[in-house]
């Protein structure tokens, strides 16, 4: 019987140790493909490059074939769809060196936003994340890293297989998976938190007096009972089903209140 067929990508770039990690632990039973960026490539969301040519080359890396793409996250993956003609069962994203949960990072994850592309193209995806407790080390060389990936790759060989078997459940578009730094006390099946940074800007002045500035911000710990904030503070994987539609429809019928006689 053959091997189901995933297509790895990340957006911390191929030679990230995380997405060799998820290299690992999907091996062990599915047929792998990576197709990732070049280099880091973090915080970009589902952009994608519509005004620039795509360069993509196979590689050699750890002893195995991957296909680096000089782009973005979203680009990588549709080059491993078509240019490739990847027929994939399934799309794993990560494994993400940081956390991407609430409502604030999904929308500028690289990470996210290649599995939303994916479902974008009809693909079932999942991304993982691995939180870190020192943020510094987000920005640091992804190879130079030396994380314990083990809870990671466990919480992949006990998902993976469940939804290639199963597919995603009704309703869902993508499944966004976030592994807490530490022992894992467990699983749970989440909603995203409202938000993860109390966002500020600083200014700096460089060596010639010219003033420059930083995009930075404090992490802030809101108490939102059932979200993947809380279940990441709390020690567990959080589990949480994304769609693709954003539509507001609580708000439908008030907003045709306040729009309908126009």
């Amino acid at each position: 019987m053959s091997k189901p067929v995933i297509l790895l990508t990340n957006d911390d770039g191929v030679n990230s140790v995380g997405l060799w990690a998820a290299y690992e632990a999907l091996s062990e039973f599915a047929e792998v493909v990576i197709s990732a960026p070049a280099v880091q490539q973090s915080a970009v969301g589902r952009s994608i490059s519509i005004f620039e040519p795509l360069r993509m080359n196979e590689v050699q890396i750890n002893g195995y074939t991957a296909h680096i793409v000089e782009g973005r996250p979203t680009d990588s993956l549709l080059l491993g769809l078509y240019a490739l003609d990847i027929r994939p069962n399934l799309v794993v994203s990560g494994i993400n060196l940081g956390e991407n949960i609430s409502c604030e990072s999904i929308t500028t994850s690289g990470t996210v936003g290649a599995a939303m592309e994916a479902a974008n193209q009809g693909v079932p995806s999942v991304a993982f994340s691995l939180q870190m407790t020192n943020h510094g080390d987000k920005f640091t060389d992804p190879r130079a890293h030396r994380i314990d990936f083990s809870e990671a790759k466990k919480a992949i060989q006990k998902l993976i297989p469940v939804f290639l078997e199963k597919g995603l459940p009704k309703g869902a578009d993508l499944i966004n998976v976030n592994i807490p730094a530490g022992e894992v006390k467990g699983y749970r099946v989440t909603t995203l938190g409202s938000r993860l940074f109390d966002t500020s800007v600083e200014m700096r002045t460089d060596p010639r007096g010219k003033p420059y500035y930083w995009i930075c911000g404090d992490v802030v710990h809101l108490n939102e009972k059932g979200t993947d904030v809380e279940a990441i503070q709390d020690g567990f994987v959080s589990i949480t089903p994304l769609t693709m539609d954003n539509t507001a429809y609580s708000a439908c019928d008030a907003l045709h209140d306040l729009v309908g006689g126009l």
